[in-house]
């Protein structure tokens, strides 16, 4: 459509997790024990789809051991020295459990020096971790990257939102490409700069591609039924944060409220309070600190989301992830079936 100025305008309609239902099919699925969720990213294989989030709140090296126990993977964050950042790698291969460890860097400064202390202790999986991924910037460090390393670690790139994006980070060299702009639980990007994608239509898009790079969805997941929409959209691996974090494997301490309850901090890391204590100023504010409930051992709430997505599965009759994306059907919803979708009796007056 073109306006009164001669500008080019292009709307698209889009989805969010809540925007969608998916549809029953018939199975033949007698017990979860028969669905296996797990899935890879190039030769490391896990049991299941769940990668934990580079920040500061949520992953070091506790976490990354936690995640490896229950068949996932954690990315050890960025936010510190090169030498505290290889021995969090070093600490969480200390643990016979930990089969692949995996740490992220940036796209400018020391990166390439991070990367080869790196994997130099013992790291498998680098993730090149930007907030806007779709730039030269992720384009120099990643054919840098191949070029230095080829194919002896995995490159995880991002974060994108579009089609093209995501081709052209997997033809820059990427194994692995986050997907999701402006849709994290403390990320401001879209109020701040306006920009972004609904992270569920992103997934759509980007599952598109006929490029090799797996796709892991990042951002806006509350629950284990909005990783099976992401994983039915097209995704391999979902990325969790707020989920994750305020669990005893999250960096930090408890906190005590004066009622008695118990919580964590957790901060976007693009927050004031993060850019301070990492680099000691301020660029662009694009995320929140704030604190989450204290949620115990983070082997349980894996638990109880694995049990979801296997349900999940069972309701689409796929026994693995490459039947849940044939399989599956999407429905769009109205938002009066989103409250009904709710656990609603707790909307009802009294009256």
């Amino acid at each position: 459509m073109i306006d009164s100025s001669g500008r080019t305008q292009h709307f698209q309609d889009t989805v969010s997790f809540d925007d969608v239902l998916l549809v029953p099919n018939y199975s033949e699925i007698r017990s979860r024990a028969e669905i296996k969720i797990g899935t890879s990213l190039g030769d490391y294989k896990f049991d299941i789809p769940i990668i934990s989030s580079p920040m500061d709140t949520v992953t070091e090296y506790k976490m990354s051991i936690a995640m490896a126990e229950s068949g996932g993977v954690g990315i050890i964050h960025r936010y510190n020295t090169i030498e505290d950042q290889a021995f969090l790698v070093q600490r969480t291969l200390s643990d016979s459990v930990v089969d692949v460890a995996a740490a992220a860097i940036g796209a400018t400064g020391d990166y390439e020096d991070r990367a080869i202390a790196l994997c130099e202790s013992g790291a498998k999986i680098i993730c090149l971790d930007v907030a806007h991924g779709h730039h030269m910037l992720v384009k120099n460090a990643l054919q840098k990257l191949k070029g230095s390393f080829g194919s002896a670690i995995h490159l995880m790139a991002g974060n994108v939102a579009t089609l093209e994006a995501f081709n052209d980070l997997a033809d820059w060299g990427a194994d692995s490409i986050k997907v999701g702009i402006g849709g994290g639980s403390i990320c401001s990007t879209r109020i701040q700069t306006g920009h972004g994608m609904p992270t569920l239509q992103s997934v759509f898009d980007c599952a598109r591609s006929d490029r090799n790079a797996k796709l892991i969805a990042d951002g806006g997941i509350k629950t284990s039924g909005d990783i099976v929409k992401a994983l039915a959209a097209g995704a391999d691996f979902v990325m969790l944060g707020s989920l994750l974090g305020g669990t005893n494997e999250s960096p930090g301490e408890i906190y005590t409220s004066i009622d008695g309850k118990k919580y964590k901090a957790y901060r976007g890391m693009a927050s004031r309070e993060a850019q301070v204590a990492w680099r000691g100023d301020v660029g662009s504010l694009e995320g929140i600190a704030t604190t989450i409930p204290y949620k115990g051992p983070v082997r349980n709430m894996l638990d109880d989301l694995v049990k979801g997505i296997k349900s999940g599965f069972s309701y689409s009759g796929a026994r693995t992830l490459s039947e849940l994306h044939m399989k599956a059907r999407f429905v769009k919803q109205t938002s009066a079936s989103q409250v009904e979708s709710s656990t609603h009796i707790l909307r009802k007056s009294n009256g």
